[in-house]
Formats: structure tokens, C-alpha cells, sequence
């Protein structure tokens, strides 16, 4: 959980979810319910609409621009939609027609709203100033940074490494805009003009409290180990964590990675076992000083591939000798009780503080939901009920941006949660 401090007062923070199947009439509906529940003209506004629109998604700014005038505006599509229904309660609607729409007043706060193209990103090798210019925001303002990311011509990866080069204090939020069907294109949207590829994105600053949850859904199986040999996204050796082995442990330090994985997988329950076939991860350790790890401390990356003769193993990033990994499951137990554990820990903190929380972004992943947990909203009612009075809007993402041990990354089947208190430092 990471918090970052920003400044205002009388913020007001506004959501309407509409599941109408005419776009028109969404966009009707959520302006004007937005506007009836909002006191003074928004500063900014974010949106999301459902890849169920997709042949629309040309209508959709026009359509906005006749009926709202708020000053900065972006958005994206996604395979799901969240927001809040007409109740009061936050809803997950995956698969079908749905447009949310959250609108910001935050007096005091400066906006900057940006588009920027894979071709437009400075090199890693640039100075931070090269970053500062294509972004158009100091980082001595400490910005918190929304992006929303096409999955395919945003080079994100190259682009969170740059920021958090060049911004190191700020929080980086977001996610890579979906679809639900094969070969539709994702939407992305910058003050009403629909932009075909990069990412759009906001900086926020101001005097307020930004708290994020990373909820990676993932719990360690056996130990720790260390890499003793590696190359790219290849793993050739492992060997036991000798920091994580007990002065009295003869357990053996294998070399063979492959070999390793079938001897941690023989000694699983049957349960276990089962859910290895398929939902087998690796997670590796964001802090190189700590020295003994637990759940949470890992970034979670997918196994990709085992190479039977070497016995080596390609994992989801890049890798390199001296980094400590521990091999992960996710089922649908475990991703709830991640997140209630978070959600926990994070109500605690604000309860003892006087700063309430005011609204809440989600970016959930696709492989969530209800094909995780077979009921909807399971993750977005979970959260509500830990912050129930304040708006949660949202998607479904092809990839899930987040803070973990102090850098930002790209994720896989989590729930990344933004929620904006008012007032001071908590």
C-alpha cells in the first residue's frame, strides 16, 4: 500500500453507471446523474465504456462534447465496466453494453491531460528533463498520474520506468483498455477526440491523500530461491535462499530449475497439485535488502515456458543472477483473502486518521470476476464494504498498472486500487 500527498478543499467526486444498450442513451443517463449529484462544474472527468460499443466508439466524443464541458477528460474501453447503479452499489458488468462516468471537482488541483505516442516516449538512456517535457508537469509537484494504455502500440513498460525516472515520489495508476472479442480494437480518449494508439493519461496535483492497494491474488509455495544463472526472461539456474534456510535445514540446493519445480510440486497437497497444471506463477522480490520474505513482497509473473532438456524455465520478465524468486498459486481463496488482508490494513489506517476517503478507481484484471470467483462484483463488493459511502469506478484491463516496493509495474490478474482522501498528510 503506498499513499501519496496532494492539497484542496470541498472535493467533490461523482459516478453514474449506465447499462443501456443505446449509447445514446448511456451517455444521456450518466451525464445527467453526474451532473444532478454534482454541486459546481467538474474540473476533470475520467470514462469507460464497454468493448460491447466497439463499432460506436467513433460516436462516442461527439456525443459527450453536445451535453458535458469539463475541461480535461480521458478514458478507455474495457472488457468489463465498474461503477455505481442507481442503489448506491458498486457493480461489475462484464460483457455487455456499459459506460461509466466519474466527475471530479477538486478546487485548487492542477490538471494535465496527455496523449502520448510510443514514438514520442524519450529513450531510457534520456535525462528526466526529456520525460518532464513530454508529460508537461514538474516533479517537484509531486503528481499522481493516471494512465490508461493500449495494449499493443504504448511501449508501457518503457514508459512506467521513464516516469518513475523522472518522477520517483508520484504514484502511477492505470491500466491496458480491452476488449471482450477477439480482433476489436480498444478505445482510448483525451478531451474528446478518440486517439488511435499510446496512452492518455492525467497528472493530478493539489493538497489531498492518494492510498493505492495492489492486490495480486497469489500465495507462496515452498521456499526461496536464488538465481545463479539467467538471461532475458530465462531462468538456468536456482539454488536455495541461504537467508531463507534455517541453520539446521539439510535441504538440498538443487541447481536444476525444472527439477526443483518437480520436487516442490510432488510435496503439494492433491489439492494443490491440481491448481499447479494451471495456475502456477512465479513471483520475484521487489526488495533486494529484506532479508527474510512473505506473501506481498513478490511481483507476480506468469510461467511461460519449460525447456525439458536444460531443464530451464522462461518466466514473464526479465531476470538476472543474485535475484530471489518463490513459485506462487492463485486460486479464488486466495485472491479474496489478499484482498480482504489489504483492505484491512488500509480501512485501519484511514480510520485513524480524519481524512475520509472521497471516491476510488479499480482496475481489475480480465482473468478476474466472475470467471475467477463465479459470482459478479465479488472484488468491487468486497471494497465497498470496507469504504461504503464513497463512488468506485472502473474496467476490466488487459494488463494492470501499480505500485510494488517502490517502483511501478505491469500486472496480471490483480485489483489495483486508487482511493483519494481529503485533507492533510494522513
Amino acid at each position: 500500500m503506498d499513499s501519496v500527498k496532494l492539497t484542496t478543499e470541498q472535493i467533490q467526486w461523482v459516478n453514474a453507471l449506465s447499462t443501456r444498450a443505446s449509447l445514446e442513451a448511456a451517455v444521456t443517463e450518466v451525464i445527467s446523474r453526474t451532473k444532478t449529484n454534482l454541486a459546481a462544474e467538474a474540473d476533470w472527468g475520467i470514462l469507460f465504456i464497454s468493448s460491447a460499443f466497439a463499432s460506436e466508439y467513433s460516436r462516442l466524443m461527439p456525443l459527450l462534447q453536445e451535453q458535458l464541458q469539463v475541461p480535461h477528460l480521458i478514458g478507455c474501453s474495457g472488457g468489463g465496466i465498474i461503477g455505481m447503479n442507481l442503489a448506491g452499489e458498486v457493480q461489475e458488468i462484464e460483457g455487455e453494453s456499459a459506460l461509466s462516468l466519474t466527475l471530479m471537482r477538486m478546487p485548487n488541483a492542477k490538471i494535465q491531460t496527455f496523449h502520448l505516442n510510443a514514438d514520442d516516449l524519450p529513450d531510457l538512456d534520456s535525462p528526466p528533463q526529456k520525460w518532464i517535457e513530454a508529460v508537461g508537469v514538474s516533479p517537484e509537484a509531486n503528481p499522481l498520474f493516471i494512465l490508461l494504455s493500449d495494449p499493443a502500440s504504448s511501449k508501457i513498460n518503457e514508459l512506467l520506468e521513464g516516469l518513475d525516472f523522472a518522477y520517483p515520489g508520484s504514484i502511477k495508476l492505470g491500466g491496458l483498455a480491452s476488449s471482450s472479442a477477439m480482433g476489436n480494437r480498444a478505445g482510448l480518449f483525451c478531451n474528446y477526440k478518440q486517439c488511435l494508439e499510446g496512452t492518455v493519461g492525467v497528472a493530478i496535483t493539489g493538497d489531498f491523500t492518494w492510498e493505492t492497494i495492489v492486490a495480486q491474488g497469489c500465495r507462496p509455495i515452498g521456499p526461496v530461491y536464488r538465481v545463479t544463472r539467467g538471461e532475458r526472461n530465462i531462468i538456468f539456474g536456482l539454488t536455495r535462499d541461504r537467508e531463507q534456510v534455517s541453520s539446521g535445514s539439510t535441504s538440498s540446493l538443487r541447481e536444476n530449475p525444472l527439477q526443483i519445480l518437480r520436487d516442490l510440486v510432488e510435496d503439494l497437497s492433491e489439492g494443490d497439485k491440481e491448481l499447479a497444471q494451471n495456475s502456477l506463477f512465479v513471483g520475484i522480490a521487489r526488495n533486494e535488502f529484506k532479508q527474510y520474505l512473505s506473501q506481498g513482497d513478490f511481483l507476480i509473473r506468469n510461467l511461460l515456458g519449460i525447456e525439458p532438456k536444460t531443464g530451464a524455465i522462461a518466466i514473464g520478465n526479465r531476470v538476472r543472477a543474485g535475484q530471489r524468486i518463490q513459485f506462487h498459486l492463485r486460486d479464488a481463496q486466495t485472491s479474496a483473502e489478499d484482498l480482504e488482508l489489504l483492505l484491512e490494513e488500509c480501512v485501519s489506517d484511514s480510520n485513524n486518521s480524519n481524512n475520509p476517503a472521497l471516491g476510488a478507481f479499480m482496475f481489475s484484471c480480465l482473468g478476474r470476476g466472475k470467471g475467477l470467483y463465479g459470482e459478479p462484483d465479488f472484488d468491487a463488493r468486497l471494497f465497498q464494504r470496507y469504504f461504503p459511502n464513497i463512488a468506485v469506478s472502473g474496467f476490466f484491463c488487459n494488463g494492470e498498472i501499480g505500485p510494488v516496493g517502490g517502483g511501478t509495474f505491469l500486472h496480471g490478474y490483480t485489483s489495483v486500487f486508487g482511493i483519494c482522501h481529503q485533507g492533510d498528510e494522513k
